[in-house]
């Protein structure tokens, strides 16, 4: 079992071993290896983006340690995911599904149009994973700036621009 609820600021030092466990399915991809080594966002940028109130996380247990998190933050005028990672020992028990449902119902009751996210083309856990739950791949026509820009810097942070992609999901 586990809750989802806001993400506070004692959470920080407990994310980035939730974002580095979770990194490690990439282990199964070899050309994306890599990035089970990766640092992950740091702990000021999960600060940040707690305190602009759009981020959650799944705790399971009497500790309230956390065994998931999604943040994000207004882009566009629409709610864009920043990062949802769920810890390896957690992965495939709705904890992401249930993230990305307290996303949708935040977004929706802020009259926001839209939620937008990046992610890797043809990985499972990705694209078909945000895809089942009513995300569309954009075409380069349908980015807006803002998106282009957010592709644009994940290649110059060393993520394969070829295998990247945006996805929206419209509300309401």
């Amino acid at each position: 079992m586990f809750t989802i609820r806001p993400a506070t600021a004692a959470d920080v030092p407990l994310l980035p071993a939730v974002e580095c466990s979770a990194g490690q399915i990439f282990k199964q991809i070899p050309d994306l290896a890599w990035i089970a080594d990766g640092g992950g966002q740091s702990g000021q940028r999960h600060l940040e983006l707690i305190q602009s109130g759009v981020s959650w996380v799944a705790v399971g247990d009497e500790a309230d340690a956390p065994l998931g998190f999604l943040n994000g933050q207004l882009l566009d005028g629409n709610m864009h995911v920043w990062e949802m990672s769920v810890d390896k020992d957690h992965q495939g028990k709705g904890i992401g599904r249930r993230l990305m449902g307290q996303a949708r119902q935040w977004a929706t009751s802020q009259g926001l149009p839209a939620i937008t996210l990046t992610t890797f083309r043809d990985v499972p856990w990705n694209d078909e994973f945000y895809a089942s739950m009513g995300f569309i791949t954009l075409s380069s026509s349908e980015l807006t700036l803002a998106l282009r820009r957010v592709l644009g810097d994940e290649v110059r942070d060393g993520l394969p621009g070829e295998k990247r992609c945006a996805m929206r999901l419209l509300l309401g």
